[in-house]
């Protein structure tokens, strides 16, 4: 039916696009001419509407979005035939991660130490 083809489009795209925020599948991609086809090209572009919060509230990957953003770019695309490019995208993620735990983390305890501190306070 109708319904049952929507939503396996859905789950379809959905683990599509969550795949681009991996820098190895965009060089495996890029390798195999990919990012040459016209029509993958257009299809990219069609992927955008996952930006919209409605469709972004079901990614586990936020960061595929940035990556989608920037397969819109020929420039980009052609950079990532090149392994070193997949590479150093692969470490500014995990750099990023790192930080952003880090950071989180931080912002974690210092609430945590300010409730205690208005918890004595009141007694």
């Amino acid at each position: 039916s109708d319904d049952t083809g929507n939503r396996l489009r859905f789950q379809l795209e959905l683990e599509f696009v969550q795949c681009l925020a991996n820098p190895n599948y965009l060089n495996f991609l890029a390798q195999r001419g990919y990012f040459k086809d016209k029509a993958f090209v257009n299809y990219l572009k069609y992927l955008l509407y996952w930006k919209e919060p409605e469709y972004a509230k079901y990614l586990k990957y936020p960061q595929c979005l940035h990556m989608l953003e920037l397969l819109q770019y020929e420039h980009f695309r052609k950079e990532l035939v090149n392994a070193q490019c997949a590479k150093f995208i692969d470490e500014q993620q995990i750099l990023h991660w790192q930080h952003y735990s880090r950071k989180r983390m931080r912002l974690q305890q210092a609430l945590t130490e300010q409730q205690q501190q208005n918890n004595t306070s009141v007694k």
